[in-house]
């Protein structure tokens, strides 16, 4: 597809990389019929192909609208149709670029303005963990569209206090340790079990993916580079062995740092050499299971209750991650399988888009706990907190992150 830049993006690092995204694109359609807001309306700008579309227009010098905000705020930035394009179109980062040039030029409205600052703000302070106890005691008094957003309080058990020699970097994230603290002291503990020690850096806090997918790229690119500090001198000292992450949104944020400050003189060697450490859990598991088979198959829950995995999209589509946690966890006697049925579909959490695309985020749940009920799980796991807790609001049926439920097993 070419492209004429408007005089204005010529030689703006946002219109280059635009620009040599948009030559790759054919106008084929294959991710139209991947891409769930599009299985949801039926309206062209709301595919992947329509949105490519309203982002050329805007780089060839048309006046983006709040109708062309509208069609890229509804994308869910699944990337569901990277993996069913045939051309290999970057649409991630094309839909990264277009919304903060489109966000430049169209205002948004004060209480849009409000609720988004709220969220990209709010998220990764250091207040938002108060906040969430608050939340947790008057859960139960709680309309119900708040109350979904609040897991109930969890017991996150003990880290492992043994030292090893074989040590990994592993990201807390800035609302899973509020909102469901097990996923990471179980993530410990399993790799305690297997001989790893856990390192966080305290310094470390948002991976980055909440302020710029808001739009807000400084602010992201700002904890992106924290985040590289507070790891570095583990990385240089060559203490560390890998950047574990057990959230796959956040996962797929920091395998690209090298790319989103490929352009900074003074982090963008080492973005590329964090890149190049980080690793999802799941990645762990091939050497994981012979070290810790013998101790899961003791236990003999393990293979008395069929799990349902929902893979999230931030594994299979933006790490390209498939077919891993639940090959290697049936090798450990779990029972485990992936719906039949729209698997690879998103389940409308994507961040913060549940909250602000409620209508659709809400049929996207709906649509896929019942394909994941259709197999009566005696529970639910997945791969990332925004997933869990989403999934969660909508069903009885408990739902986990897949690390609690090996950490469960040991024996």
């Amino acid at each position: 597809m070419q492209t004429n830049l408007a005089p204005q993006y010529k030689n703006t690092p946002e219109g280059q990389e635009a620009e040599s995204i948009l030559r790759n694109c054919v106008h084929c359609g294959f991710c139209t019929a991947t891409c769930p807001t599009y299985q949801l309306l039926g309206d062209e700008l709301d595919g992947p192909r329509g949105r490519i579309y309203l982002i050329k227009q805007v780089f060839e010098g048309a006046t983006p609208t709040r109708k062309t905000q509208m069609h890229l705020d509804r994308c869910l930035t699944c990337r569901n149709c990277e993996s069913t394009c045939p051309s290999g179109v970057q649409y991630g980062h094309l839909i990264d670029i277009g919304r903060k040039v489109v966000d430049d030029q169209v205002p948004r409205p004060l209480m849009e303005k409000v609720l988004r600052t709220a969220l990209k703000e709010g998220l990764p302070s250091p207040l938002f963990g108060p906040a969430m106890k608050m939340g947790q005691l008057v859960r139960d008094l709680m309309p119900t569209s708040l109350k979904n957003k609040i897991p109930a309080k969890q017991n996150a058990g003990a880290w492992p206090t043994r030292t090893h020699a074989r040590k990994v970097l592993m990201l807390a994230g800035c609302v899973q340790p509020a909102m469901m603290p097990n996923i990471n002291t179980a993530t410990a503990r399993v790799l305690d079990a297997a001989g790893i020690e856990t390192v966080v850096a305290t310094k470390a806090g948002c991976c980055g993916a909440v302020k710029f997918h808001l739009n807000d790229h400084d602010g992201g690119k700002a904890e992106m580079r924290a985040n590289i500090d507070a790891w570095w001198p583990h990385i240089e000292s060559g203490a560390v062995e890998a950047i574990v992450m057990n959230a796959s949104g956040c996962g797929v944020t920091v395998k690209e740092y090298g790319h989103t400050l490929r352009n900074d003189p003074a982090y963008a060697a080492k973005a590329a050499r964090v890149s190049e450490l980080t690793k999802d859990l799941s990645e762990l598991l091939p050497a994981l299971v012979p070290v810790l088979k013998d101790r899961v198959a003791a236990n003999p829950r393990v293979s008395s209750g069929q799990v349902a995995f929902h893979p999230p999209c931030t594994l299979q589509h933006g790490q390209q991650l498939k077919g891993g946690v639940e090959k290697h966890l049936g090798e450990l006697g779990f029972k485990i399988n992936v719906a039949s049925c729209e698997a690879h579909l998103c389940c409308g959490s994507a961040g913060t888009y549940s909250v602000l695309n409620p209508k659709l985020s809400y049929q996207l749940r709906d649509r896929k706990l019942g394909h994941l009920g259709a197999m009566a799980p005696e529970t639910i796991v997945s791969a990332n907190i925004g997933c869990i807790t989403h999934l969660q609001s909508g069903t009885p049926t408990p739902v986990k992150h897949w690390i609690e439920l090996l950490d469960a097993a040991l024996v």
